[in-house]
């Protein structure tokens, strides 16, 4: 039995002064600028399972993959909107509400949970006529882009984890996630009615976020809002959290059967940097970027730098990957939901796992450096 931790990350918060050297990138707007969008155009309703979700589509179909971005725990489509008009300037691109999250309603037919939204993905992406996709998730929507993959694997073409929960969050002590998120809770009903007002207020702003992102005081006050504050108190949060760390996928992720890169925040002070490293281990083939003095955020917190490094990613060559092991892993995938020890070890034989070794995103600031040994 894997040992349970108190606290899984032990970054301290940055000192106020730190965020003057937190360099150029950070906080800035990439361009094309989310604010000259119209997104309420983009926005559409779905029904998946009897109940209504939201989602934005932007950008026309063309040669290049779909990209299908999900949002983290307390998150929304919001959380993309600095990585949104990069990307839908060449191809189609969509970003979910999970259910129960942003203006989407709670499911009516399943307990949430990471193999409900995994399903609840692959049905949307369905419905979509999407095709094969490249995922993009972060926090809690890395652990949902991950479960997709193993169970839908013709469904991803490839996929990039940004500070994805499954592995320490696996080892997370259940009754201190408990105790956080009701605290969690009670302070977000305590502050609902000041929501707008905290982001225009730099020692607000920082607070909110001090656990979030590095330097919160950094980052523009309406992305603050629109991207962030909006998303909190919704009735999915308690359920989302508690679906993270009692669910366990670290045996199947060798299964994993596309080119995969795992993008952290060298300083997260939420999920620890060293579970890049175990996902790299565990995922055939895949290749870890870190952003140096970046939190949990880094799509937010340094929005050029990573949408570099995501835009050399989708124009890798499949190739450069070693995905040996490939056919094993999808028939494992499609014939079995989960895996014992003993069958983990064969999977592991069956496919080649890398070092993790990665390149420095062509254009991509000092922020990120790719790489395999710390």
């Amino acid at each position: 039995m894997r040992k349970k931790k108190l606290i899984l990350s032990k970054v301290a918060p940055a000192r106020l002064r730190a965020a003057d050297d937190a360099g150029d990138d950070y906080g800035q707007t990439d361009g094309p600028d989310w604010r000259s969008i119209d997104w309420l155009a983009h926005l559409h309703r779905i029904e998946i399972q009897g109940a209504e979700a939201a989602y934005v589509d932007i950008g026309e179909e063309g040669d290049d993959r779909p990209i299908v971005f999900v949002h983290g725990l307390s998150g929304q489509w919001q959380n993309w909107l600095e990585n949104l008009p990069r990307f839908a300037q060449d191809r189609r691109v969509v970003a979910v509400d999970l259910p129960g999250f942003g203006i989407s309603e709670m499911p009516r037919e399943e307990e949430i949970s990471i193999e409900f939204y995994g399903a609840w993905l692959e049905e949307l992406c369905e419905h979509l006529d999407l095709g094969p996709v490249v995922l993009v998730g972060n926090s809690m929507g890395g652990f949902v882009c991950a479960e997709t993959a193993i169970t839908h694997p013709d469904r991803v073409e490839r996929m990039l984890l940004l500070s994805s929960a499954g592995i320490s969050s696996a080892s997370a002590f259940q009754p201190a996630v408990i105790l956080v998120g009701k605290v969690a809770g009670l302070i977000v009903s305590s502050t609902a009615t000041r929501m707008r007002s905290i982001p225009r207020r730099s020692p607000l702003r920082r607070l909110a976020l001090l656990v979030v992102a590095r330097h919160p005081s950094r980052l523009a006050p309406d992305l603050v809002y629109e991207g962030f504050m909006k998303g909190a108190g919704k009735p999915a949060f308690y359920d989302g959290l508690m679906a993270c760390v009692r669910y366990d996928f670290r045996e199947r992720l060798p299964q994993v059967a596309c080119p995969t890169v795992i993008v952290w925040g060298e300083k997260d002070m939420i999920l620890p940097v060293e579970d890049a490293d175990a996902f790299v281990s565990m995922i055939p083939g895949a290749r870890r970027i870190l952003f140096k003095d970046t939190g949990h955020v880094p799509m937010a917190e340094r929005p050029s730098t990573f949408n570099a490094a995501l835009d050399e990613f989708l124009h890798d060559d499949v190739d450069d990957y070693d995905l040996e092991g490939e056919d094993e892993a999808r028939e494992a995938a499609s014939s079995a939901p989960a895996e014992t020890g003993a069958s983990r070890s064969a999977a592991m034989t069956a496919a080649t796992l890398t070092s993790g070794r990665g390149k420095k995103p062509t254009g991509a600031g000092a922020g990120a450096e790719g790489g395999g040994d710390s």
